[in-house]
């Protein structure tokens, strides 16, 4: 069976600008007020973080699939599977069985996570998904997702915002969207595309971003010579 696939949001060139654009429309189109917003983060260094609004609750991180973080993807699976690690049964995971779906998976993972936070319209379909799907296993939501038609038409519409030319369905793509989360004050990695999310240790709701930020810094370590990687941070409007 062929898998399913949804317009690329990530193949565009200009595509931290659109990802911006991309994300403001689903959030408006899926029915959530706008008291978060999501804003760039221009540098990693303190002071340009600190012209982030706060608090953040949530780090979307674009970056590159090369065949170096392919490799240590592997590496990392192995190692946690052997030692195993604490994730709190509180935390929203969902597989990605959707290709070209990791922008929405990505801001559905932020969202659910902090949707004690979010303020849903009453007809939010995004409420609906996350209501109907809470009890599901991952791999069950992401099977629910194929067949949820209003967040894919919410994707596909959002998709075309900013772009002169409708990205193809089948047109590769190589970067790739992670939320990264504070539940319970541990900082969760979560990434569809892996068997379960990543603990990476301690955090609070103040030095959240710092936080998630040295975990994106260790990306970029990975492949330096990469430049493409972009922060986006979900923050109080």
């Amino acid at each position: 069976m062929e898998p399913h696939r949804w317009l690329p949001l990530e193949a565009n060139p200009d595509v931290i600008n659109i990802s911006l654009v991309f994300l403001f429309q689903f959030l408006k189109q899926l029915g959530i007020h706008p008291d978060w917003q999501f804003v760039d983060v221009y540098g990693m260094e303190p002071e340009l973080l600190s012209m982030v609004p706060r608090p953040v609750c949530a780090v979307l991180l674009l970056f590159p699939i090369t065949e170096k973080y392919e490799t240590f993807r592997t590496e990392e699976e192995e190692r946690i599977k052997a030692k195993g690690q604490d994730v709190k049964s509180s935390v929203y995971f969902m597989k990605q069985t959707i290709n070209n779906a990791c922008g929405t998976i990505g801001l559905i993972h932020a969202i659910a996570n902090n949707r004690e936070k979010m303020n849903f319209e009453t007809n939010s379909s995004l409420k609906k998904f996350l209501e109907d799907s809470l009890s599901m296993t991952p791999e069950e939501r992401a099977k629910y997702l194929e067949t949820y038609e209003a967040i894919r038409v919410t994707h596909e519409s959002s998709a075309h915002e900013g772009q002169t030319e409708a990205p193809s369905i089948d047109e590769k793509v190589d970067l790739h969207f992670i939320a990264l989360v504070n539940v319970g004050g541990h900082l969760y990695e979560l990434d569809g595309r892996k068997p379960f999310p990543i603990n990476h240790g301690e955090t609070s709701d103040d030095s959240f971003l710092e936080d998630a930020i040295e975990v994106c810094k260790k990306f970029m370590e990975r492949d330096p010579e990469e430049l493409r990687f972009n922060a986006i941070a979900l923050s109080a409007a």
